[in-house]
C-alpha cells in the first residue's frame, strides 16, 4: 500500500493512500482519518461512501467530518466511487461508468471485469485497512450521500452482522425504480430485474432484510426526489424489520452544503452506537 500523502488534522492525521486491487483489476485509491485516540489503540470505524461522479476527495474536502470525530474518536474512511485507469471500460456519461460504480458486482462484460465495488467495499478494502491500521473492525458503521447512501443501505443490509449503525444522506432508496439509476443497473446486471433487488434497498427489505435503525436525512428542495423515492423506504420500513427515522429538512437542496450541515448529527448517531461502552 502506498501513502499518497497525510496531513494533521485536529489532532489526528488525514491521510490519502493507494493500493492495487485484485477485486477491480487496478490501483484504489482512498481517504482515511485517524483520530488523536488512535495513538493509544485501535478505534471504531465509520465507511463514507460517496455519490456519483465523486471521488474519496469530495467529502474528505467539503464534508467537515474531522472535527467532531477527532472528538468522538471514530476514524473515517472514503473509497472511491469506482475503478479507474486507462485499460477500465468508461464512458462520457457522468451517470454510468468511471465515478458511477453504484457500489454493486457487474455481471455483464465488459463492465464485470473491473466494476465489483460491492465485494470491494465489503471484503477486499476491509482487508486492507484492518492490516495498516489501527481499527476496532468489532465496531463499523456505514453512511454515504445519493449514490453513495445507497451503497450504504444495500451494505448494512446485506451485512447486518458487520455493521453496528448506518445513516443516509439523500439516499437513492430504490434504484430499480427510478429512471437513471435502472438504465446503470441494466448495463451492469442485465435485463433480468430478479438479480437487480440484490443491489436495492427497498427490494431487500421487502425480501425480508433488516437493519436495526437506519437515520436518513433528505433536503424537501433536492432537485432529485425523483430519482430518491424516500417515500417508498419509508413504506418498506413501515412495520417490519427495520426502525427508519427518516428527516425532511425544509429548503436543503442535494449539494455538500446539505451534507455537511448535518454532517455532525450523523457522525453523533453513529459514536452512540460504536463508541458506547468503551
Amino acid at each position: 500500500m502506498e501513502t499518497v500523502y497525510t496531513e494533521k488534522s485536529f489532532g489526528g492525521t488525514q491521510g490519502v493512500y493507494r493500493h492495487s486491487s485484485d477485486v477491480t483489476g487496478c490501483d484504489m485509491g482512498f481517504a482515511l482519518f485517524l483520530p488523536p485516540q488512535a495513538q493509544d489503540g485501535p478505534v471504531p470505524v465509520l465507511w463514507y461512501l460517496s455519490g456519483l461522479t465523486c471521488t474519496h476527495a469530495n467529502v474528505m474536502e467539503k464534508g467537515e467530518y474531522r472535527r467532531a470525530a477527532a472528538e468522538l474518536g471514530m476514524a473515517v474512511i472514503c473509497p472511491d466511487t469506482s475503478p479507474r485507469g486507462s485499460h477500465v471500460p468508461d464512458e462520457d456519461d457522468w451517470t454510468f461508468g468511471s465515478g458511477a460504480g453504484f457500489y454493486i458486482d457487474a455481471t455483464e462484460a465488459p463492465w464485470s471485469a473491473n466494476y465489483r465495488m460491492f465485494s470491494y467495499i465489503s471484503q477486499e478494502l476491509p482487508a486492507v485497512v484492518a492490516a495498516h491500521f489501527p481499527l476496532r473492525m468489532d465496531r463499523q458503521g456505514i453512511f454515504g450521500h445519493s449514490m453513495g447512501g445507497h451503497g450504504a443501505l444495500i451494505m448494512a443490509l446485506r451485512h447486518s452482522d458487520r455493521f453496528r449503525s448506518c445513516s443516509a444522506f439523500a439516499p437513492i432508496t430504490s434504484p430499480s425504480q427510478a429512471d437513471m439509476p435502472a438504465a446503470a443497473f441494466a448495463r451492469y446486471l442485465g435485463p433480468d430485474r430478479d438479480g437487480w433487488r440484490a443491489y436495492d434497498s427497498v427490494a431487500l427489505i421487502e425480501d425480508g432484510h433488516g437493519f436495526p435503525e437506519i437515520l436518513v436525512d433528505q433536503g424537501d428542495a433536492d432537485n432529485f426526489l425523483e430519482m430518491l423515492l424516500p417515500q417508498r423506504l419509508e413504506a418498506a420500513c413501515r412495520g417490519g424489520l427495520t426502525n427508519l427515522t427518516l428527516r425532511m429538512q425544509p429548503g436543503y437542496g442535494h449539494a455538500y452544503y446539505f451534507v455537511s450541515t448535518f454532517m455532525e448529527d450523523h457522525l453523533r448517531w453513529h459514536a452512540a452506537r460504536l463508541c458506547d461502552d468503551i
